[in-house]
């Protein structure tokens, strides 16, 4: 797992912890907004809401705010996460071409 590294820590020496074990199941999000002002950024997750009526709705389901430094390590680790996935998926379907039996990525 990547992670964003607070005020200079090694990452071995961060843990992960959760307020609750319900926290750990995460919340489902198909869409996001972004608002960024001087001083922070501010990322909200939301889930599109299907077949409801014009104005189309967007649940929120999560809210992040960010200093601009934890925004831009942020996107550099989720980049670099989307990059290492689609190499996986393109090694595995390399693999299926030549008739091996891959193991599917895992995210």
């Amino acid at each position: 797992m990547n992670q964003v590294n607070p005020q200079g820590q090694n990452p071995q020496d961060i843990k992960v912890v959760f307020k609750d074990e319900s926290d750990k199941a995460g919340a489902y999000s198909n869409a996001v907004s972004v608002h960024i002002t001087a001083n922070e950024v501010v990322l909200d997750f939301g889930y599109s809401v299907p077949n409801t009526k014009e104005p189309h709705e967007i649940m929120i389901t999560s809210r992040v705010n960010m200093n601009h430094r934890a925004a831009e390590q942020f996107l550099g680790i989720l980049g670099n996460s989307l990059n290492d996935f689609k190499a996986k998926v393109k090694e595995m379907q390399d693999k299926m071409q030549q008739g091996g039996n891959p193991i599917p990525p895992q995210a």
